[in-house]
């Protein structure tokens, strides 16, 4: 039962939860299309990544203070989840946008004739994914949503 009582993990989890689906109305805000894969997709604002480890260690230094060996390990973990989020993965999702746009052209220039673009989506091959880190507004976002989340639950449920 301690499971259910384990305020950092339910912060760190309700965080990326709460960060996926409102990826969901602000990209109906900026292309007023709803686009349900959102919420189970990377990349994105804001980063549910950083939401997730700025909420582990905001509960974690609600719970044990900021001197606690727990906090010191989740900051540093949070750290480096950021960091990787905005630097090895989105330069991954970069790569991808180029080969993309190298198959693309390749297919346009070699099978033009095969009736490519009234294809629907689903019949098109898949595509590499390109979306896979975030620009670092996106994290400081996630990151600024994990912590005010856990604060207002704190205050909620303590």
């Amino acid at each position: 039962m301690e499971l259910f009582t384990n305020f950092p993990l339910w912060a760190a989890l309700f965080a990326i939860g709460f960060a996926q689906f409102i990826k969901v109305p602000l990209q109906y805000i900026a292309s007023r299309k709803f686009d349900w894969t959102l919420l189970t997709s990377t990349g994105g604002m804001p980063s549910s990544h950083s939401g997730a480890v700025t909420a582990l260690s905001t509960a974690i230094a609600l719970e044990h203070g900021l001197d606690s060996h727990l906090f010191a390990i989740s900051a540093i973990f949070g750290i480096i989840v950021m960091f990787d989020a905005t630097g090895v993965r989105r330069h991954a999702g970069e790569q991808a946008t180029v080969l993309n746009r190298l198959v693309l052209d390749f297919n346009k220039m070699v099978e033009e004739m095969k009736h490519w673009p009234n294809k629907e989506e689903q019949e098109k091959r898949k595509e590499l994914k390109e979306l896979l880190g975030h620009q670092p507004i996106e994290v400081f976002f996630g990151g600024l949503l994990g912590i005010i989340l856990t604060l207002i639950l704190h205050a909620l449920l303590h």
